[in-house]
């Protein structure tokens, strides 16, 4: 009897909650489209968490949201620490991010989502007592090559020659921030070019990992919960990824130290989420290089989707139509 992982997968098909996960990212993003260019952000949020919130209630699994809206006192729900799912089932670490882009959802830019993200419990950092995360992505071809302890120019350099290319090939999806500005300046001195963002490093992450992607490597300073998201993403991809804590000041930094958190550390892609048992699913609310946003086709709403599971190492697109009568109501269009 053949005896590999694969063959036993086949043998033995186990339960991918992400097929059902996916209900709940679909519903954030569908939620939102109302709201998208309307400039408020706040609104597309609103409606986005009371739809994820709604459809992780019906899924079978033990979920405590370790990466949410933030802490109770701050969010009516999805906050740090709720428990979601029917309590039947896995049990899980769950973050969660109905938009991943609300700016850029109420500005009608390109590269909002709706994220999910899980792992067996416990096997999650809860870095949430420190808001930033300096990090580095690439496809496998980083893996034993790249290291965020290492100047950008010479990553670049290395990382072209694994990849068999001119330095002047590679593309790097940077956050367009104050702070990233000699980083962008020795990204172009080294030779690679740009591809700055206004907001959503999951989604550059992730497609700096992809192989079909124009982006070769995502790197600086984001949100700490956005960098173990993408872990679980980089996780199913087979992707090499870093993070290194990055406290604004010595306040956050004694209470990253006082929960566990090392600001020193440089946190592998195993630190970040341990073991290989992870889901991501996410849908588009805009158009992104991921993902093409929410869209109405006369009386339909379509998605796209894109599920992700670390241990089968399964990459699969949905395209969905939802029925508008049944999603929206002519008040909000």
């Amino acid at each position: 009897m053949v005896s590999t992982d694969t063959a036993s997968l086949f043998l033995h098909p186990d339960r991918n909650i992400a097929i059902e996960l996916v209900r709940a990212t679909e519903a954030a993003a569908i939620r939102s489209y109302p709201w998208i260019g309307k400039g408020d952000k706040l609104g597309a949020d609103g409606a986005a968490v009371d739809a994820m919130r709604a459809f992780l209630g019906t899924v079978d699994f033990e979920g405590v949201v370790v990466i949410g809206e933030g802490e109770k006192d701050e969010a009516p729900m999805l906050f740090n620490g709720e428990r979601v799912g029917t309590g039947r089932g896995p049990a899980c670490d769950i973050a969660v991010d109905p938009i991943d882009g609300t700016s850029l959802t109420a500005a009608g830019r390109h590269n909002a989502l709706s994220v999910i993200a899980v792992s067996d419990r416990g096997t999650m950092l809860d870095a949430s007592t420190v808001f930033y995360m300096d990090k580095i992505v690439t496809d496998a071809s980083g893996i034993g090559v790249v290291d965020i302890r290492r100047p950008i120019g010479e990553n670049l350099r290395a990382l072209a020659a694994a990849k068999g290319k001119d330095v002047s090939e590679l593309r790097v999806a940077v956050l367009n921030r104050e702070r990233h500005e000699q980083l962008i300046a020795d990204i172009r001195e080294a030779g690679a070019g740009t591809r700055l963002m206004s907001d959503g490093d999951v989604a550059g992450g992730i497609n700096a990992a992809r192989y079909e992607s124009r982006i070769d490597m995502c790197v600086g300073i984001g949100g700490s919960p956005e960098g173990i998201t993408t872990a679980c993403a980089i996780k199913a991809l087979g992707g090499f990824m870093q993070g290194v804590l990055a406290p604004k000041d010595d306040a956050e930094r004694a209470r990253g130290e006082a929960a566990g958190l090392d600001c020193d550390r440089v946190y592998e892609l195993d630190d970040l989420v341990r073991g290989d048992n992870t889901f991501f699913v996410a849908t588009g609310v805009t158009d992104g290089e991921l993902l093409d946003g929410v869209r109405r086709k006369g009386p339909v709403v379509r998605t796209e989707s894109i599920v992700l599971r670390g241990k089968s190492g399964t990459i699969r697109r949905i395209v969905a139509d939802h029925l508008v009568d049944k999603w929206l109501v002519d008040d909000v269009l």
